[in-house]
């Protein structure tokens, strides 16, 4: 078996646990600079994506490979564009990261929980979303205090850095809450467990993968609110690469892989996950 290598920033090598897809017919394109080894457009023999390690159910890092519904998700992709699960090679995208990861070429593309927004889209590029979340607020098992949103009110809310989620609540929601941002959300779940804060907010896809990982300690107030669509990031100008990966979203949805992932990653939890197919958006 081919080791795949994880981005020299990081360091380390990972090894691909799951794969939903047998390997596609489409040809390989350029991408960002970070897997194409082959140095041409077409024929490349790895291709790197960039995925969450702390995110259970989504993207976490066990023994030595990311598993969860993103990379489920980037594998039956990077599948429908030609490469094997050999042929990918995970590096950890942090919420702070993604964007700087895509302009620089230390990744191809990004499946990490990456919300589309029109303020990401004048530095990256999105194909997707290949699903549509919620955001919703997450506190500690034995607080009944806090039901939802307006609860927040004088309260200590952390948020990892670069996410937007808090700032919905603070900024767009005008709760006055007190901001604490962490680096990632791990972080975030030491902090409310040890009382430095008093909630997380987030998508509700990874305050679930947290709750059961830890049952019994957290509970998710379960009132969700906004929509947060998770689109595949992409280096700007990658229109052709966009189609390309719209059209695997697509076929992955028609023919059941994307609830089979979904199922996998949350089926025995309480969460009850969006199973309708999302409109993919035209690539710009």
């Amino acid at each position: 078996m081919r080791v795949r290598r994880i981005s020299s920033i990081l360091g380390g090598t990972a090894a691909l646990a799951f794969a939903l897809s047998a390997c596609g017919t489409a040809d390989v394109g350029g991408g960002g600079g970070g897997g194409d080894e082959s140095g041409g457009e077409g024929g490349g023999e790895t291709i790197t994506i960039g995925v969450k390690y702390d995110q259970p159910g989504l993207g976490l890092y066990e023994g030595d490979a990311p598993v969860g519904f993103d990379v489920d998700v980037a594998t039956y992709i990077a599948g429908e564009l030609g490469y094997s699960p050999e042929q990918i090679e995970w590096a950890e995208a942090a919420s702070a990261n993604r964007e700087s990861f895509l302009q620089q070429g230390t990744v191809d593309m990004v499946v990490a929980t990456y919300s589309i927004t029109d303020e990401r889209r004048e530095v990256v590029d999105f194909a997707g979303p290949y699903y549509v979340a919620q955001q919703d607020i997450l506190v500690n098992a034995d607080n009944e205090d806090i039901q939802g949103p307006d609860d927040l009110e004088g309260k200590v809310l952390c948020s990892a850095s670069g996410s937007r989620s808090a700032h919905n609540i603070v900024d767009d929601m005008g709760i006055d809450a007190e901001l604490r941002e962490a680096g990632n959300y791990s972080e975030c779940l030491s902090l409310l467990g040890n009382g430095a804060v008093d909630a997380v907010t987030t998508d509700n896809t990874i305050l679930a993968g947290f709750a059961a990982q830890n049952p019994g300690t957290y509970r998710m107030v379960n009132d969700p609110f906004g929509e947060e669509r998770y689109g595949v990031g992409l280096p700007a100008g990658s229109t052709e690469r966009c189609e390309e990966v719209n059209a695997a979203i697509t076929k992955m949805w028609e023919e059941g892989a994307a609830i089979e992932a979904l199922e996998k990653a949350f089926g025995e939890t309480d969460f009850d996950y969006e199973e309708t197919t999302p409109e993919v958006d035209a690539c710009q």
